[in-house]
């Protein structure tokens, strides 16, 4: 082999290594492969993403057994909501939470925020019959939350961040939407815990949304301990 073909062969394989280092996902990056049940086949730092519920579950979201199951009074008193707070409640659904915030925010505002129209119009329905009115409806999309920027006191996600099929980038919609010193509620189903009747794909560990949340330049504050089936986690933006 003449010094020429050598040296070409050389870097051939070189190129290779560098190609296939580049093609290897990182730990915060997306994989896909063959889903379960209920999810749609794309991984996110070893989490399935679950599909998101549809508006035809809205029933089951107004359901009277769920301040007992849940305790949503203690949830909401968790955000120590202050009269002029301005809240994000992400993954509104029908506003189950929303309306209940609303009167505490008396001198600010709630944005409703979902990707259903459906949602958002049950959304609408409610601010006429409960004479809201310092709730915004907000259309998201799965890569934004769409709200003002450096305008959010508190954020509030209920049973719903393990269905953003686009987790890195709402969270940075999310980031980009806080003030400096504003705080994210992520409430999800305990994965720890078996006895939380709840699917899998719609159940997260502490460690793994820690995880998550880390990725996307925030740091836990607390974890408060006083919900029958759910974390209540606060974190904070990184810088």
């Amino acid at each position: 082999m003449s010094r020429s073909s050598f040296i070409l062969s050389l870097c051939l394989l070189f190129s290779g290594f560098v190609l296939h280092a580049q093609v290897e996902p990182s730990a915060a990056e997306y994989t896909f492969k063959e889903g379960s049940y209920g999810g749609i086949g794309k991984w996110f730092m070893g989490r399935e993403i679950a599909a998101v519920m549809s508006y035809r579950g809205m029933d089951w979201l107004e359901r009277n057994s769920r301040p007992k199951e849940e305790n949503t009074i203690t949830l909401i008193a968790n955000l120590d909501l202050q009269p002029g707070d301005v809240v994000a409640d992400i993954g509104a659904g029908s506003g189950y939470h929303v309306f209940k915030m609303a009167p505490m925010v008396s001198k600010g505002q709630i944005y409703a925020v979902d990707i259903q129209p459906e949602m958002l119009a049950a959304i609408r329905t409610k601010m006429e019959t409960e004479r809201s009115t310092n709730v915004i409806p907000v259309e998201g999309d799965i890569q934004s939350v769409n709200l003002p920027e450096n305008s959010i006191n508190k954020v509030l996600m209920v049973d719903v961040y393990h269905e953003f099929e686009f987790p890195l980038e709402m969270m940075a919609s999310v980031k980009k939407a806080l003030k400096p010193d504003g705080r994210v509620y992520l409430i999800e189903y305990r994965g720890e815990d078996p006895n939380v009747a709840i699917k899998k794909l719609h159940k997260m560990t502490l460690d793994q949304a820690v995880k998550e949340m880390n990725a996307a330049g925030f740091q836990l504050v607390k974890n408060i301990d006083n919900l029958p089936l759910q974390h209540c986690m606060i974190f904070e933006k990184t810088e």
